[in-house]
């Protein structure tokens, strides 16, 4: 196990049919690591089963939504002293078997590591493809960086990143984010990854005029507030 002290942030809005297998991929691959589940306010049985399970959890009183649940994981891992902090989405479709490579870039100096799809991939050209390339290439323009997958949910970050999300308002788990860092000086790495298939739960972006909202709100943020 690495001697960087890591932890293992699990937004959960209702998940219950899939946080059980989430927790048992982490126990089999990284025994040994904390995770901390949020329950960000379910309206279904993710509560009950977190309580029932004994799983590391807190329970926030009402639905705060992605950026609201992780940044009460960031503040819990800055004030318990972890030196790392990875969002690690309650649905299923990360794998903690990449989580070790992700935390070795740390030690080698990145702030931001990325679970990337798309380091030696290509993406597909479906209309949520056609929307990461876009972010992709407006990075790269606003920052000279090129981030393959800015759209991952499977994020790492330092001490010092962990504390600037946990304690400023505006620092989203979102693409404009990265853009923001990156022309602060952030170093971010991506490392290969493969992500599985959601089986249970809707996806918060689910439904053509979800997704343009959130499509259009990046854009803007990237051009104008990065």
């Amino acid at each position: 196990m690495s001697e960087v002290r890591t932890l293992i942030i699990i937004p959960a809005y209702n998940e219950q049919d899939s946080i059980e297998k989430t927790v048992a991929d982490i126990e089999q691959n990284l025994p040994g690591f904390d995770y901390l589940i949020v329950n960000d306010g379910s309206t279904d049985r993710t509560g009950e089963l977190l309580d029932e399970r004994g799983y590391s959890h807190i329970d926030l009183p009402v639905n705060l939504g992605l950026s609201g649940a992780v940044q009460g994981g960031y503040k819990y891992a800055y004030q318990m002293g972890y030196d790392c902090a990875v969002q690690f989405d309650g649905d299923g479709q990360h794998q903690a078997r990449y989580i070790m490579d992700m935390v070795k870039e740390i030690e080698n100096g990145y702030d931001i590591v990325i679970g990337s799809r798309f380091v030696n991939k290509k993406k597909d050209h479906s209309l949520r493809m056609i929307g990461a390339r876009i972010l992709t290439v407006l990075i790269r323009l606003r920052t000279g960086t090129r981030v393959a997958d800015p759209t991952s949910g499977m994020r790492l970050l330092n001490r010092k990143m962990i504390h600037d999300y946990a304690y400023n308002m505006n620092r989203q788990p979102e693409p404009d984010t990265l853009a923001y860092q990156l022309r602060r000086g952030a170093k971010i790495k991506e490392v290969q990854v493969e992500m599985n298939e959601r089986t249970a739960g809707v996806s918060l972006y689910k439904g053509l005029w979800p997704a343009a909202k959130y499509m259009i709100s990046m854009i803007i943020s990237i051009i104008f507030l990065s």
